[in-house]
Order: structure tokens, then sequence, then C-alpha cells
């Protein structure tokens, strides 16, 4: 028995398989890219993507600076914000000379000129010294009119670390302490002495730096 093909209808046309083109796959993906929640995706990658902040040459120069440094146990460095290399405090505790067991702290900005331009550096308390005035602005000739762009952070740190050692009367933003200096070394460490532990010279009150107790 031969079985019979099945009978078509009159009139019937066979149905022509629908074969995907470039086109249609075009169209798929611009009903992808429609979609809002994909849409809101991609913004959020690109936004991401735009925040994320470049590194700077003067980040670059900072980091390399702060890698080559090594301090004396009689500095530290402190960061605030771990991931802002650019602002930064220094405490400096002078084992010796007329300012030992002082506790001085420094603030650090350096924008982003570094290292065409110095770092801004200022003492964050009042204390009595020949190189620094009461609101903390440091008369350092390299961080003045001696600043090169192959000076590193290490030199400013150095310069600072030298002036508790050795004062400059020569160079002075406290006129009257450079005087002391000068012409009364005894009265000079007196105040020096009187201002670490908070007291007044000359009627103006300075802030207790000593980490010595009596």
């Amino acid at each position: 028995m031969i079985d019979q093909l099945p009978v078509r209808a009159p009139g019937y046309v066979r149905p022509t398989p629908v074969r995907r083109t470039s086109e249609s796959h075009n169209r798929v993906a611009i009903q992808l890219s429609r979609d809002p929640q994909i849409w809101s995706l991609k913004k959020a990658e690109s936004d991401a993507a735009k925040k994320k902040p470049k590194t700077s040459a003067a980040q670059i120069r900072v980091q390399k600076d702060l890698t080559e440094l090594e301090l004396p146990s009689t500095m530290t460095t402190h960061f605030p914000d771990p991931t802002d290399l650019l602002n930064f405090t220094l405490t400096i505790n002078p084992d010796e000379g007329m300012y030992k067991d002082g506790s001085f702290v420094f603030n650090f900005v350096i924008n982003l000129n570094y290292p065409h331009e110095p770092p801004k550096v200022k003492c964050t308390q009042k204390i009595y010294h020949p190189n620094v005035d009461i609101e903390g602005n440091v008369c350092l000739n390299i961080l003045r009119e001696d600043w090169k762009p192959v000076l590193n952070l290490n030199a400013v740190i150095v310069g600072l670390q030298y002036l508790f050692l050795e004062p400059n009367a020569d160079d002075p933003l406290n006129k009257e302490a450079a005087n002391d200096l000068m012409h009364d070394r005894v009265t000079f460490e007196h105040n020096v002495w009187l201002s670490m532990n908070g007291r007044s010279v000359r009627g103006i009150s300075y802030d207790m730096v000593t980490t010595k107790r009596f």
C-alpha cells in the first residue's frame, strides 16, 4: 500500500523561511537601546567613567616624593584622606635644641602646578619662633624665591626641621622673637619655654605644644 501525500488546498502557498538579516539585527539593537533599564545602566557606566579622577602630573610627582621619603623618628606625616596625596600634615618633634620636647604640626597644601610651584606650608599652632608668625606663616627660602622644580618634599621637610635646630634671626617673620634671639639669647630661650607651655609672651598667648609634663 502506497502512502498518499497530503492534499493541499487550492491556492496554498508554502511559507518562505524568515532569515534574519543585518537589518533585523539592527532593529533588535535599537529596541534594546530604547529599553529604559538598559539605557539607565549604560548612562550610569558612562557617568562613572567621566567621574573617575585622572591622575595629574602633580599627583604622580608627589607620590614619587613620598615614596623616597625616609623620615626620622622625630617626624611623622598624616593624610586625613588617604586618597588625597596633595593635602597632609607633618608633625615635628625636636629631640634637641631650644624647641626640644615640642610637637609642631604643619599643614601641606600642594596645587596642581607642583613641582613648578612650591607647596603651601603653614603651622597649625600659634608658636613663638623668629621664622613663623602668629598666623602660622613660615619663612623658609625654598618655599619662596629659592624654590626650583628639582626640589622635592624632602627638601622642604628638612628645611622645616632645621628651623627648630637653628632659628634664623636674619630673615624673620616674628621680628620681636628675632630681636631677642640676636641680642638676648637667655631671654629668647625663656620665652620659647613659656610659649611652648601655653604661656604669654609680651601679651600674646601661645598654644601649648610641649610633650613634657611636669
